[in-house]
């Protein structure tokens, strides 16, 4: 097990707005915020690109491992959930810095095999003044075995005050990967995606779920002083899913009623 490393590394980003402004426009969000105008919750995610050589790249689009991240032998990566406290909204088109730390980094055996859990934790600051600490929980683990046994998904609730559809086609997997430079390959290579990782079809962005879901609690209850997540179940390019509230708590809801993430919101 290893615990807050001393190994960091730093990133600096002008914060385009011009990325914000598409991804309003991919998600149907209306009018973007202009220069200097506060950043909706989680849009840090479209910048602090970290773009590395094709030989610096695991097979799967992402860095390769043994770096700031261990490398413990685990091909499969996924963006398990995460933590945020917002201290003050990031303004678009104002420079800003992140700063990144391994927090944690184990490896257990699973119930299907060994698992890799790490925890990164991020700063960003504009104008050295600290907006966002995000912890980010990443899983690692085997490829799949044809002779594992299915996982039986929770139900999700259905008493939610209230309530939207989503559709996720793959344009839209795809433009979330290029404004986040995000090159795992399960969200746009569906060949990749069945035949290597074991996926029935494209996998949609865990990060782009949680987006959906601070966007929706925010605007039905107010700015975000926090917020966390927790990936429960794969939603598929192929499927459509519903975005529930009941008061703070927040999930998603498969088109077969599987919890496909939960998440709460802080105020």
């Amino acid at each position: 097990m290893q615990d807050k490393g001393t190994e960091f590394e730093t990133l600096t980003d002008p914060m385009n707005p011009v990325r914000t402004a598409t991804l309003f426009t991919a998600l149907g969000l209306g009018t973007p915020p202009a220069v200097g105008e506060p950043l909706p919750p989680f849009f840090h995610q479209l910048h602090f690109w970290n773009a590395l050589p094709p030989e610096q790249l695991g097979r799967d689009g992402h860095p390769k491992v043994g770096g700031l991240i261990p490398d413990m032998g685990l091909p499969r990566r996924m963006w398990a959930g995460g933590r945020l406290a917002f201290r003050a909204p990031l303004l678009a088109g104002v420079e800003a810095e992140k700063t990144t730390w391994l927090e944690h980094a184990e490896q257990k055996q699973g119930r299907t095999g060994p698992l890799g859990f790490v925890t990164l934790r991020h700063e960003i600051r504009q104008d050295h003044e600290l907006k966002i600490t995000e912890w980010q929980d990443l899983v690692y683990r085997e490829d799949p075995s044809p002779d594992a046994p299915k996982p039986n998904p929770q139900p999700a609730a259905e008493d939610e005050d209230s309530e939207e559809s989503w559709q996720f086609s793959s344009t839209l997997l795809f433009r979330y990967s290029a404004l986040t430079f995000n090159g795992h390959r399960i969200h746009y290579d569906i060949d990749y995606a069945r035949d290597v990782e074991g996926y029935a079809g494209l996998v949609v962005h865990g990060p782009l779920l949680a987006q959906l879901l601070m966007l929706k609690a925010e605007r039905e209850l107010g700015p975000l002083s926090g917020f966390r997540f927790r990936a429960m179940s794969p939603v598929l390019h192929t499927e459509g899913a519903t975005l529930c509230r009941k008061g703070q708590v927040l999930w998603v809801r498969g088109h077969d009623g599987r919890l496909c993430m939960l998440a709460e919101a802080e105020l």
